[in-house]
């Protein structure tokens, strides 16, 4: 499975999009204000598309050089670190398809600071544990068997904790909420059809 920075750039638009859109009204509300640009989406394909947003979870698609991407994203419901109060960037957890590359279901986290070079992160739902590898701010599932095993925890669990030490040492917990997400996957899986 080919981990893609170019994916990064992708999530990172969504979630611009996305920041925007949770503070303000919500994607449904919004959606009916504005009218809709089909020229401006056909002029750049690869800026992400909301299609739906499930509880905590969004589904969106996009099309960086004219291959389908769809994938889902949430927000952490809560964010620690030890020690307290340290500073970083929004964290993020993704769940990409990309047909064109025969990858499904590949599960990302983008915990806001650089990661502690050759260190594990950790996917945890309920009791069970995966380990996840780091390059940069992302971690990846480290046992892509497992991947499959960790998306069905997810559907049927009710949080995913994310925890992750950085290249200063700090130590990350970031807490999502799974409401909405088998919805959002649903929805991102049958786009990508």
């Amino acid at each position: 499975m080919q981990r893609s920075p170019r994916m990064i750039m992708i999530f990172a638009g969504a979630i611009a999009v996305s920041t925007a859109s949770w503070v303000q009204q919500g994607w449904a509300e919004q959606s009916k204000q504005q009218p809709k640009q089909k020229t401006a989406a056909a002029a750049a394909p690869a800026q992400p598309t909301l299609l739906g947003q499930y509880g905590d979870w969004g589904a969106y698609t996009a099309a960086p050089d004219g291959k389908k991407v769809c994938f889902t994203l949430a927000k952490p419901k809560s964010s620690s670190t030890t020690p307290a109060g340290r500073n970083r960037d929004p964290a993020y957890v993704f769940i990409s398809t990309r047909p064109a590359e025969n990858v499904r279901n590949e599960i990302s986290a983008i915990v806001g600071y650089p990661l502690r070079q050759a260190s594990d992160a950790t996917a945890e739902v309920g009791t069970t544990k995966f380990a996840m590898y780091t390059q940069n701010d992302g971690a990846w599932i480290k046992n892509v068997a497992e991947e499959e095993r960790l998306v069905d925890a997810m559907r049927k669990g009710a949080e995913l904790t994310i925890k992750g030490t950085s290249t200063r040492g700090t130590h990350s917990t970031d807490v999502y909420s799974l409401m909405g997400l088998t919805q959002a996957m649903d929805r991102a899986v049958e786009e990508c059809k």
